[in-house]
């Protein structure tokens, strides 16, 4: 349930929270999974809708996990596929991609595997647990397009295979025991670092090293607008709180800046 009750305390938060992103001199997003809920992709923890209601993440989602049994991975993400390639960008990314255009904000770092935020035009995208771009042979390492095999694979369910040399194609997502890559970690901690005021949407910010970025922010000295429907452990660290859908509030917010 929100937590923002009076429309007038909204209308004031929002304001100061345009007024902090018109004042910045270097602005970047942080977005998780409750961006992306609007689009009709469910997120991973929520009683019901979550991805980790019906499977164990370590047995279908975990680096070993796919390493022994690859199709019940591919079972398991079948479904989610089909929403990720149906999936449209909602109010929410299309605001962000506005404020990025309109040089209000420099970045968009994301949680997030399902590309929306450059289906919306955004384009300076970190995406800190890779994407569905692309997919490589756990044999060969030839890296394949997704979109190569995407639409077979959720028609037949069939688990991918490389062309060369028969191994499995693991997407480009990082699974669990698996290191973020390198590079966009780099660029993600790099970027939090410069910035001063720092936007964070839709994340439960329970998963590390993602979770850690608004807290590095805010040691160096920037001031952080929490954005999400629950309160998180970064609540008590922002400049202020505004417990709401992303989708509605972001919008409305792109609109004062």
């Amino acid at each position: 349930m929100s937590l923002t009750t009076s429309p007038t305390v909204l209308n004031d938060l929002l304001e100061r929270a345009a007024a902090l992103l018109r004042s910045a001199r270097y602005a970047i997003a942080l977005t998780g999974a409750g961006v992306s809920t609007s689009s009709g992709i469910p997120d991973f923890r929520s009683p019901a809708s979550g991805l980790w209601e019906s499977a164990d993440p370590m047995v279908v989602a975990s680096l070993p996990g796919f390493q022994r049994h690859p199709e019940a991975f591919f079972r398991w993400i079948r479904p989610l596929a089909r929403l990720m390639v149906e999936a449209q960008p909602n109010a929410a990314h299309l605001a962000l991609a506005d404020l990025e255009r309109r040089s209000i904000l420099r970045a968009v770092i994301t949680q997030n595997i399902d590309m929306l935020h450059t289906r919306a035009g955004a384009e300076h995208v970190v995406e800190l647990h890779g994407s569905f771009q692309e997919a490589t042979c756990m044999a060969c390492y030839r890296v394949y397009p997704v979109g190569q095999f995407i639409h077979h694979f959720i028609e037949t369910g069939e688990t991918p295979r490389c062309e060369h040399c028969g191994g499995v194609l693991k997407p480009n997502v990082i699974l669990f025991g698996e290191q973020l890559p390198f590079r966009a970690l780099q660029v993600a901690q790099r970027t939090v670092r410069e910035c001063d005021v720092m936007l964070v949407a839709g994340s439960s910010l329970e998963v590390a090293p993602a979770s850690d970025l608004p807290m590095l922010a805010s040691e160096c000295g920037a001031k952080i607008i929490m954005l999400n429907y629950e309160a998180t452990y970064m609540d008590r660290h922002a400049s202020l709180v505004i417990h709401d859908d992303v989708a509605e509030i972001l919008p409305r917010l792109a609109m004062l800046v």
